[in-house]
């Protein structure tokens, strides 16, 4: 059998993943509906470009999938030429993207009863965790075929956890993003209070990051710099940020539980979706703010 790795969408995140697969030894073989970006993954040693998802499906042992949605995935999975028509009994994908649970379970039924293994392995991490193989992974499907699956995620990640089946690590990666936006909302509330106050912005950060109190978070202590100098390059695009805050909430809203806190984050997000902002980093929700106390929340 083939030892070639398989993987599918070489946008912000796929791209560094597919590199760090090459830079790691194993022979690759990527599909993008852009052509330019498989150029550019082809100038890597080890990566070969292939003209359709089945035909990484036929060539490879494992295909990775990294996409922005469900209907991204379903195209490439069920799309014409695309990875059930290449798929055998025995052919192991898992899917990166942050997708609906029941989606991913109506996929994996569909795979199964074609003989082939699919995962689940959502990230946590951005396009730089991405680009220097330090992403993390959370990941759903047959415990006993991790042995796979597990050393190709040790190279393109940091670390990864098995949490059972596809839909739970699509659960999982909900969860935590819902409280992501939670904090994006927070922390933008949080510095348009403290400049409306008088307050150093630099010396409040410097005191949440290293006072060793509650509101210290992996989300401040790195989008609070960028957010004062006025940087708001995507690093996690806020227009995703908006898509994985409807997928919990429509999550939410299936389970009976409401998620008033959720709500609120939510509807920051779609103002500043309303407002254009969907192609600047997920913090650019702190622009919501500026508007509310008419100034901007910079410091030099």
């Amino acid at each position: 059998m083939t030892d070639t790795i398989g993987f599918i969408g070489l946008g912000a995140m796929g791209m560094g993943q597919a590199l760090s697969l090459a830079r790691g030894g194993r022979p690759v073989l990527v599909y993008d509906s852009d052509p330019a970006a498989m150029a550019r993954a082809a100038e890597q040693n080890g990566i070969t470009a292939a003209d359709s998802p089945r035909a990484v499906a036929e060539g490879s042992a494992v295909v990775f999938t990294c996409l922005p949605d469900d209907a991204a995935v379903g195209q490439v999975f069920r799309g014409e030429a695309g990875i059930l028509q290449g798929a055998r009994e025995g052919l192991l994908t898992c899917d990166l993207s942050t997708v609906s649970p029941g989606f991913t379970a109506a996929l994996d039924a569909e795979l199964r009863s074609r003989g082939v293994s699919h995962f689940t392995a959502p990230m946590l991490g951005s396009k730089p965790q991405a680009d220097t193989g330090e992403v993390f992974y959370m990941v759903g499907g047959d415990a006993a075929r991790m042995d796979k699956l597990a050393p190709l995620l040790e190279i393109s990640g940091r670390m990864h956890i098995h949490v059972g089946t596809p839909e739970n690590a699509n659960k999982i990666k909900l969860l935590h993003n819902a409280l992501g936006s939670v904090n994006y909302a927070a922390v933008a509330e949080s510095l348009a209070l403290c400049l409306s106050s008088g307050v150093d912005l630099k010396a409040y950060y410097e005191v949440v990051r290293n006072g060793g109190g509650m509101a210290f978070s992996n989300y401040f202590d790195r989008k609070v710099p960028h957010i004062i100098a006025g940087d708001y390059e995507p690093r996690f695009k806020l227009k995703l940020a908006h898509k994985d805050s409807g997928l919990a909430k429509a999550m939410f809203e299936g389970l009976g539980v409401p998620a008033p806190i959720h709500d609120h984050a939510r509807a920051m997000l779609d103002e500043a979706m309303n407002d254009g902002l969907g192609e600047e980093d997920a913090s650019a929700i702190t622009r919501n703010m500026e508007k509310r106390i008419g100034r901007k929340i910079r410091q030099s």
